[in-house]
């Protein structure tokens, strides 16, 4: 309806990319955020509103995207990603949604890493459909090191990692955040853009300097197996398919394997105006979980 402003729906609400996109959205008084979560009537932040809708249950989604003209996509980790993103594409069709942000993964289009392709046939079949999109493929984000598949990677000074000596290219989770917000609000700049996200290529051993060097302590990096990897997330009660596709990435870095994961990008002032945060600034920022 002409004079409506649009109305920009974020699925992940309450995930760590999500969340984080709708405070950067919620005071532009030209939009309608709309947070999609299972919960809606525990939704409490001031400033938008909130839909219910599981991914799981696809009756959900036509009434969660009345009205709707731009989405965020975000899929949880599992090899269920690819058949609820097919069901949330295809009735966001008939529901009118114009431009679809969508957040992937790392990984160029020949990329051999089993989850990162099935982000991209995400990201094919968004163009199927016909859609005005992004898509937004990240690097490792800095926040694993705080904890990833229910385990933490760093404690007492001592980090964990199951990948050798591979440099992996990282990105805060908050620069992916910013880079979703710019690509929903001016969605006729960002279409057909797809952005690599990773600005920082460190080793574990390199993460590990820049703690000591910005919390004053001494950090150290502690090379583990993949399969001790495998065989905690498991017990964690991760998805056993998504993880093992983790897991063979793990082994082929563990093995010098080049998967490009230590490729960095310089396109982050272009979308958002500002510069990426280093790992140092994520160090600062999150000093009091990892001093000990």
């Amino acid at each position: 309806m002409a004079g409506t402003k649009p109305k920009i729906l974020i699925l992940g609400a309450t995930g760590q990319v999500g969340e984080a996109v709708i405070p950067l959205l919620t005071g532009n008084p030209a939009i309608q955020v709309v947070a999609a979560t299972r919960s809606p009537e525990k939704w409490k932040t001031p400033g938008t509103t909130a839909v219910a809708l599981d991914l799981d249950r696809i009756e959900t989604i036509a009434p969660a995207l009345e009205g709707v003209e731009r989405a965020f996509l975000v899929t949880g980790y599992t090899v269920d990603m690819l058949r609820q993103s097919k069901d949330f594409l295809n009735t966001a069709k008939q529901a009118g949604v114009r431009h679809i942000v969508h957040l992937g993964a790392c990984g160029d289009d020949d990329t051999r890493v089993d989850h990162y392709a099935w982000h991209q046939f995400i990201e094919r079949y968004i163009e199927w459909c016909g859609f005005s999109f992004t898509h937004l493929r990240p690097e490792i984000f800095m926040q694993n090191l705080l904890g990833y598949g229910g385990e933490s990677f760093v404690k007492q000074g001592i980090i964990r990692h199951f990948v050798g000596d591979a440099r992996l290219s990282w990105v805060d989770c908050d620069d992916v955040a910013a880079a979703a917000a710019a690509c929903l609000l001016d969605p006729v700049r960002h279409a057909g853009k797809t952005y690599r996200l990773g600005y920082e290529a460190k080793t574990f051993g390199e993460v590990a300097e820049t703690f000591t060097r910005v919390l004053g302590q001494p950090f150290s990096y502690e090379a583990r197996p993949p399969e001790e990897f495998l065989q905690k997330v498991l017990a964690a009660g991760s998805e056993p398919a998504y993880m093992r596709c983790v897991y063979n990435s793990y082994v082929w870095l563990t093995a010098g394997v080049d998967l490009g994961a230590d490729k960095v990008f310089d396109n982050f002032p272009a979308i958002t105006g500002r510069q990426p945060r280093t790992v140092a600034d994520f160090a600062k920022t999150h000093a009091d979980r990892f001093r000990y």
